[in-house]
């Protein structure tokens, strides 16, 4: 084990001064200015997108604004069924917004005046 590993023997104490040896460093090497610092040898590209709305599901029905709404599963509609975002970026589907304005005429979520942004998917 001993002739694996160097071990240092204990300091001695003498008054003769220590000696200290410097190393030197090896030279610096001329760096080429046109010389490639990098090299791209392969790119991933990752992105993430999130739909421009502030909930995803609609709060009338509960179901997700991209499903079918609960009048349109009723009637088997296959159809899509479309979306309605207001100017307070709630999107709800349309025919649960239009049964909800027949009797307020505020938002469902924040209780603003309700006005459409944009109708469609």
């Amino acid at each position: 084990m001993e002739s694996e590993m160097d071990i240092d023997p204990p300091a001695e104490t003498s008054t003769a001064a220590k000696v200290t040896v410097k190393k030197e460093r090896p030279a610096a090497r001329k760096i080429d200015p046109n010389a490639k610092k990098l090299e791209v040898k392969k790119w991933n590209a990752v992105a993430l997108w999130t739909w421009d709305i502030v909930v995803d599901n609609c709060a009338i029905c509960k179901s997700h604004v991209m499903d079918l709404c609960l009048e349109c599963l009723a009637n088997q509609n296959t159809e899509d069924c479309t979306v309605a975002w207001g100017m307070c970026n709630h999107a709800f589907h349309f025919h649960c917004i239009s049964h909800w304005l027949k009797s307020h005429h505020t938002c469902p979520l924040d209780n603003t005046q309700w006005e459409l942004q944009k109708y469609g998917r």
